[in-house]
Parts: C-alpha cells; sequence; structure tokens
C-alpha cells in the first residue's frame, strides 16, 4: 500500500524547508521526508565551534527572519534550531527518521522507497543539499596506521586529536576555519592546499550588503561572469567569504602545496616534503551521492542534466539546495528560498493536488 501525494520533498534541511513553505503557500499536497530524528540534526552534528560564515541578515528562510543583530555570525546550533522552529511556525510536514531508499518511476508516477514503506507523487523535490558522501583521496589509505584521520564531517573539536603535529587537507572555508581552531589549542597545524578566491573585503562591509546583491544578482547561470564562477562553485571551490588566509598566517598556521601523495606512510606534498604529523583532518568535501535515484539523470560527466533544477527529461522531477544551482547563493541558507520558489511555481502551476 502506498501513500499518495502531489509532491514529495526528500530533506528537510534549509532547502527543503523553503520548497515545503513554499508548496504550503500555494496549498499543494505535500510530505517532506528526512533521515535526521529532528529537524535541524545535520547542523548539530557538524564541529563544536562552528558559525555561518554570513552574518544574521543573510540566514533568513522565506517568510521568517533570523531574528539577531544583522552582523552577527550564528552557531550551528543556534540555526538548527532556527530550522525546528520554522518547521513547527509554519506546521510543515516534515517526517523524520525516514531514509529514502529509493526513488524511481512507476507508470506515470514518481514512486519513493523508504524502508517499508512507499510513497508515490507527480511531483519530486531533491532537497539532500550540498554534503553528499564524504570525500578522502585513495591514497588516505596507505597513512601509516599510528597516524589519526578525520574527515571534517566527524570532527567536533580538537580534542579528538592526539598530541603532536596535526595536517588540514583542503583550503576551503572548513579547512581554514579547522587550522585556526587547532593552532589556537596548542596543535602545531599545517594547512595543505591550494586556497580558492577570498571575497574582497569592500564587498563584505554594510553586514555583506554588497556581497549578496553580487553573489544572487550577478554570480548567475544567466552571466558571463556567473556562468565562469559557477565551473569553480560546482567542482566545490567556493570563495573564501568571513575567515581568510590572512588570519591562517595569523594563527601561526605553517601553509604548504596540496598533498599529492604518501611516502613511507607519511604525507607528501607537491613541493616533494615528506611531513611528520599526528593526525590528518580531511577537508576534501563531499561527492554527491545520488546512487539511489534509479533514473538517467547524468551526463557523461557525471553532472546532473537540469535547467536551474528543473529536470527536462524526467517531468516532475526537481532540485533544491545544489551549489550554483542559479547563483552563487544557491546552497546558502538565505539564498535557497529564490530556487525553492522558482521550483515550486513551476509544480503550482501543474499540479492538481491541493490540501483541504
Amino acid at each position: 500500500m502506498s501513500e499518495r501525494h502531489a509532491a514529495i520533498v526528500i530533506g528537510a534541511g534549509q532547502a527543503g524547508l523553503s520548497t515545503s513553505y513554499h508548496l504550503r503557500l500555494r496549498q499543494v499536497d505535500h510530505v517532506v521526508l528526512d533521515a535526521e530524528g529532528r529537524v535541524g540534526d545535520a547542523w548539530r552534528h557538524r564541529w563544536d565551534s562552528l558559525r555561518l560564515f554570513t552574518p544574521a541578515a543573510w540566514n533568513g528562510l522565506p517568510g521568517l527572519p533570523y531574528l539577531a543583530a544583522s552582523g552577527y555570525y550564528p552557531t550551528k546550533d543556534e540555526m538548527a534550531d532556527y530550522l525546528q522552529s520554522y518547521a513547527a511556525r509554519f506546521a510543515l510536514p516534515v517526517r523524520g527518521g525516514v531514509t529514502v531508499e529509493r526513488l524511481e518511476r512507476e507508470g506515470e508516477r514518481y514512486l519513493v522507497t523508504a524502508g517499508g514503506r512507499r510513497y508515490e507523487a507527480d511531483h519530486v523535490v531533491v532537497a539532500t543539499g550540498a554534503h553528499g558522501r564524504p570525500y578522502v583521496p585513495a591514497f588516505a589509505a596507505e597513512l601509516d596506521p599510528s597516524i589519526v584521520q578525520l574527515h571534517s564531517s566527524a570532527y567536533r573539536s580538537p580534542r579528538q586529536l592526539p598530541d603532536g603535529p596535526a595536517l588540514v587537507i583542503g583550503a576551503g572555508t572548513s579547512g581554514v576555519e579547522i587550522a585556526i581552531e587547532a593552532a589556537r589549542a596548542g596543535r602545531r597545524t599545517t594547512l595543505s592546499g591550494q586556497s580558492p578566491s577570498q571575497v574582497p573585503k569592500i564587498a563584505r562591509v554594510g553586514n555583506g550588503r554588497l556581497f549578496w546583491w553580487f553573489a544572487s544578482r550577478i554570480l548567475t547561470i544567466d552571466t558571463p561572469i556567473g556562468r565562469r564562477a559557477s565551473q569553480g562553485a560546482r567542482s566545490g571551490a567556493s570563495p573564501l567569504i568571513h575567515t581568510g588566509v590572512a588570519d591562517v598566517v595569523r594563527a601561526g598556521v605553517e601553509r604548504v602545496p596540496r598533498t599529492t601523495g604518501v611516502h613511507d606512510g607519511r604525507p607528501a606534498v607537491a613541493d616533494g616534503r615528506i611531513l611528520e604529523v599526528a593526525s590528518v583532518i580531511w577537508c576534501t568535501g563531499f561527492r554527491h551521492d545520488f546512487s539511489w535515484i534509479a533514473l538517467p539523470l547524468f551526463d557523461e560527466r557525471g553532472e546532473l542534466r537540469h535547467d536551474r533544477g528543473v529536470v527536462m527529461t524526467e517531468p516532475g522531477l526537481y532540485f533544491v539546495g545544489l551549489p550554483f544551482l542559479y547563483s552563487l547563493t544557491s546552497a546558502l541558507v538565505g539564498g535557497v528560498g529564490r530556487d525553492a520558489d522558482h521550483i515550486v511555481t513551476r509544480i503550482a502551476g501543474t499540479t492538481i493536488g491541493h490540501v483541504a
């Protein structure tokens, strides 16, 4: 027996909740399925000191601004609580503890399987976000077993690290912040990798108003500069916004080139040096894992074929919350609402399933 809805949203993070808000606003019958037990738990599971790198003024979802001083940077737990209160405020139909195992077509409708439960719908929005499967290079297995290894998704605080030098691999936002924290905790810390571009300080004046305007209005797939920027963002090289390379230097973190492999059980970097370390924190990002989607969605390069989140080859299937879905802000908390509105406008124009 299947449960039927006009639409199913998979994922109850900021992308899924924004989508649900717009579906509720347009009275479209839907359900939101999420593997976590509580709304916001995906944020609660991240490292202890994490703060958003955009100020509160740009961290609200549709219909509910984030209430804090505009220049305040929320903690990850504060953001989790905000998402939980957001879902409650608008009575969004979230089903927690439901792990989706398969999405496929069955006749004219989509079928979502989760455990022993089946859900059918004409429309499905995949809102599982930018954080998929943690990625570490294959040569990580060659490191000496005495070296403690953590991916950033499992890192919580420097207390997890043994005494001795720490190597942070990956110089994006996560790598920069974790390296600074480890150094301030007294670890001799090295940061490996080429840092992405840094958002200029002038763009962050006025609590980032100029940055947000430029990132959301100019850096889009509709502009030549935006299309160039999208290539870097989709590869994981998003620009550093709040914390940057200068902060790394001030914290006493040593910078080295990217780690290219292992020599005698020790990490080797591009300039030929072999590093003696007690721990390695892999800030090497995530890879999308859509293996549970039994539909031909990807091109020969493995990239999703879509037009601003609309999968043209599979009518009724959509994505929200992916990096640069439309603009640089598409995967940011304050940016997903516009993409969700775009998708739901399309759904509402074709669906006949409404709430009472």
